[in-house]
């Protein structure tokens, strides 16, 4: 298999934000309405706010300098003092009324935004399923986590916080810009001179930063990579007693994402304090400016007119400063989501197949016929395209390679030329130095990769005629790295057929012997496996695993190094069930104890992506060839 895993996600540059925000965009459209009541909250509560603040200038115009210089002001009913009181009263109410509205369209983004991500993260995990294991070979499992975390966490950051508040910002923008205008435009014009100052020193920032957050990103992946890495070997780590150059490697790691990040928020950070020293350079500039308006009456400008507008002025730059903070946000979770939509947008696994494994019975001519009942006997269900005639062979297990030739990438061949022909029952076996290409062949069989010249045929069907689901699902495996999902006991045996029964689990606990174990566990068959079963022991997680294969009950049945973390008297155990398992099914054994494979029908020896030898094992010795070199230890495989 190939060993170049490497990031490849971590060289991954945004290449078209605005086709990635329309994208973006498009998990929305389900939800109109609820976007809809957002943007009229948003809308309203804007209003409230800026209405506030105009009714300050308006209060202190109207109401409190006419009572300061000791004339009588009403309102309605209301005087004097009352009528001061009556119009806090409204203004207070018209502020409460905006924070409810406020209030609301955030439960609604937040509504909407888990529920986006939500979505997001099951196109995700589907597509994942249906991409091919060559993906998985050459990208680390800690960039693909980075995508389910880092990644949708920025967007997640984009959706309930970056977007609703620039749309906020801007919306408060015009409203404010709108009431400036009505007071005093002179005014304004004052203030949008130093707007388009403040503009330009954002455009020069974020240009700068934007590359340095999607660093940032890049960087994020690459460390997790290494940090999933990292604990997969840990003990490993510790047996060679070489924790000090992973510490040093990893602070290379680390290094790089500080030195990201420094750049990254040196320029997010400085842009605030930048912008807050322009606002009170404006804020002076136009104080004076309209105090001299005010004093001379110009343009119709007076002291409350001249109140609410300082007030505008204020907080005019607060918005812009928010949207330009915001901005490296936005550019963070647009390359965030690049990188999502990069897996989403993955070829998926190509199957073509078109044969497909069906429930059959024989007729009273003794011609196989497709059946909806459980019969226990299984047959290939063939449409031919030519005729359009429909065949059924019977699902026996025979598998034969006619001049196979494959390798992983162009330039490489690992398998040369391979023929051979594994009859139902036949107990197939591969030795050879690592490299050789035995798993190779396994990973042929389930088409897990394709091959480049040659044919693979099942029951004398072409394995590329036969949907990939069906082919896998008539084979079962146990593999040398056995996986423990977090479950039961019983779960994880029933892995290999979901609908089986306790009585089903018990009886392939039994015959991979893994029956007693089982029973002296805490919970016996409900005791909750965690960690990659992390509270078994490596052989019992392999006999698990048989029972696991044991379980799905195939007619063709692989075994990569099975047995190679079980001791010899555990070996022995599981001896005669493991006879009882392969009786009467086609097994492929890949094995580098030659003990185990002594009752082969046929072993293979390979060397360099070739059968240099074949036969069984009596004959193999006769040769006194390479097999006779690695049975008796004058060559040992690597």
């Amino acid at each position: 298999m190939p060993k170049n895993k490497k990031s490849n996600m971590g060289n991954f540059k945004v290449k078209s934000p605005a086709k990635t925000f329309k994208r973006i965009l498009g998990y929305l459209k389900g939800y109109k309405v609820q976007i809809a009541v957002a943007l009229a909250c948003m809308f309203a509560n804007v209003l409230c706010n800026v209405g506030g603040t105009f009714m300050i200038g308006v209060i202190l115009q109207q109401l409190v300098l006419p009572l300061a210089a000791g004339e009588t002001v009403t309102l309605g009913s209301l005087s004097g003092l009352g009528a001061l009181g009556g119009i806090v009263g409204i203004m207070a109410s018209i502020y409460i009324v905006g924070a409810s509205l406020h209030y609301v369209y955030n439960y609604l983004i937040i509504r909407i935004t888990t529920r986006v991500l939500q979505n997001v993260r099951n196109e995700m995990f589907e597509k994942m399923q249906k991409l091919p294991i060559k993906y998985f070979d050459t990208h680390t499992h800690g960039d693909i986590m980075s995508l389910y975390t880092n990644d949708t966490d920025t967007l997640r950051e984009l959706l309930s916080g970056g977007l609703p508040n620039m749309i906020t910002n801007v919306l408060t923008l015009i409203g404010m810009f709108i009431a400036m205008l009505v007071i005093s435009p002179l005014l304004t014009l004052i203030s949008i001179a130093m707007l388009v100052i403040m503009l330009f020193i954002v455009k020069f920032i974020a240009s700068r930063s934007g590359k340095h957050f999607v660093g940032q990103q890049r960087q994020i992946g690459a460390l997790n990579g290494y940090i999933e890495e990292h604990l997969d070997g840990l003990k490993v780590v510790k047996v060679f007693c070489h924790e000090s150059a992973e510490k040093a490697e990893f602070d290379v790691f680390n290094g790089n994402l500080k030195e990201a990040s420094r750049q990254a928020h040196t320029y997010a950070n400085v842009l605030m304090p930048i912008m807050g020293n322009l606002s009170y350079v404006t804020y002076a500039v136009t104080a004076i400016a309209g105090t001299l308006l005010a004093i001379s009456g110009f343009g119709g400008m007076n002291w409350g007119g001249l109140v609410s507008f300082m007030m505008y002025s204020r907080q005019f730059s607060n918005p812009l400063a928010q949207m330009a903070q915001q901005l490296n946000g936005v550019l963070m979770a647009l390359a965030g989501a690049e990188r999502i939509f990069d897996l989403i947008d993955q070829q998926p696994e190509e199957d073509d197949g078109y044969v497909t494994l069906v429930n059959a019975r024989e007729d009273e001519a003794g011609k196989l016929v497709e059946t909806e009942e459980y019969t226990g006997m299984w047959a290939w269900k063939h449409f031919h395209r030519a005729d359009g005639t429909t065949t059924y062979v019977k699902w026996t297990g025979e598998v034969e390679f006619e001049n196979v030739t494959f390798g992983y990438v162009p330039e490489k061949t690992v398998l040369k030329d391979i023929s051979l022909v594994a009859k139902p029952g036949q107990k197939i076996a591969f030795v050879g130095s690592t490299g050789a290409g035995k798993t190779t062949i396994i990973n042929l069989i389930n088409r897990f990769y394709d091959i480049n010249d040659g044919k693979i045929r099942y029951d004398n069907i072409n394995i590329t005629k036969i949907n990939k689901a069906d082919l896998r699902h008539s084979m079962a495996m146990v593999l040398q790295d056995t996986h423990m999902f977090t479950g039961t006991v019983s779960d994880n045996i029933r892995f290999g057929k979901l609908d089986a029964t306790d009585e089903e689990v018990v009886a392939a606990a039994k015959l991979a012997n893994a029956d007693y174990f089982i029973r002296h566990l805490p919970d016996g068959y409900d005791t909750l496996l965690t960690g990659d079963g992390e509270n078994l022991s490596q052989g019992q997680r392999q006999l698990l695993a048989i029972a696991r294969a044991a379980v799905a009950n195939p007619p063709v049945l692989i075994l990569d190094e099975a047995t190679s973390s079980i001791d010899t008297r555990t070996e022995r155990l599981i001896e005669k069930g493991m006879d009882r398992l392969m009786q009467g099914r086609t097994v492929f054994v890949i094995a580098h104890r030659l003990s185990t494979v002594r009752n082969s029908d046929l072993i293979c020896v390979l060397e360099h992506g070739e059968i240099i030898e074949r036969g069984n094992h009596e004959e193999l010795i006769a040769k006194k060839g390479k097999y006779y070199q690695l049975y008796t230890g004058a060559f040992e495989l690597e």
